[in-house]
């Protein structure tokens, strides 16, 4: 039988917030959300009641959609641990060092491609939790200078920091949407 570590608390390498030049005007949206100076601990504190909420949602419900051209429950966690992955993968890319520009992430292609609605609920809830500690882990062991590492994804700078809040800020935005519009 395996057994998970325990989870160790980390210590705080990075400080304050993202300035304004540290990411496209658009992520602001999401940056904007957190009012935390520790986006770690925000990133951690998500994680419980997010899960909490998901399990109130049914196999059936999770296909709801709240209108016919909207994405269903199921697309929306989909999207949100996409994304999470997308934004992890450029601060784990600019963090260690590597100045090659990253791509753009397209939703409304990746959305379809996932075929979310034919996975179990049950699945996409589990693979939220496996993101979000994955993020967790890299975040925790981040070396301090290395929150400041730049880089271009999408044709925009950002830094690692911002994009910790923009994961954070991104979680917050749609589980938003879906107590305002599903739940």
């Amino acid at each position: 039988m395996l057994l998970s570590p325990p989870i160790q608390r980390y210590s705080v390498h990075m400080t304050g917030r993202p300035a304004p030049t540290e990411a496209a005007p658009y992520y602001s949206t999401y940056i904007d959300r957190i009012t935390s100076d520790d986006v770690v601990g925000e990133l951690e504190s998500q994680l419980d009641p997010t899960l909490r909420l998901l399990a109130t949602i049914s196999e059936e419900r999770s296909l709801h959609r709240y209108a016919p051209d909207k994405w269903s429950i199921r697309q929306l966690l989909n999207h949100i641990s996409d994304n999470e992955r997308v934004f992890l993968y450029r601060a784990l890319w600019f963090s260690r060092g590597f100045d090659t520009p990253l791509p753009g992430f397209d939703q409304n292609i990746a959305v379809p491609y996932a075929a979310a609605d034919q996975y179990s609920w049950a699945s996409h809830v589990a693979d939220f939790s496996a993101v979000r500690t994955a993020t967790l882990t890299f975040f925790r062991n981040l070396p301090t200078d290395a929150w400041s590492r730049t880089g271009i994804a999408s044709g925009n700078p950002v830094s690692v920091r911002a994009l910790a809040y923009i994961i954070a800020g991104h979680l917050a935005h749609h589980i938003a949407i879906l107590e305002a519009r599903y739940l």
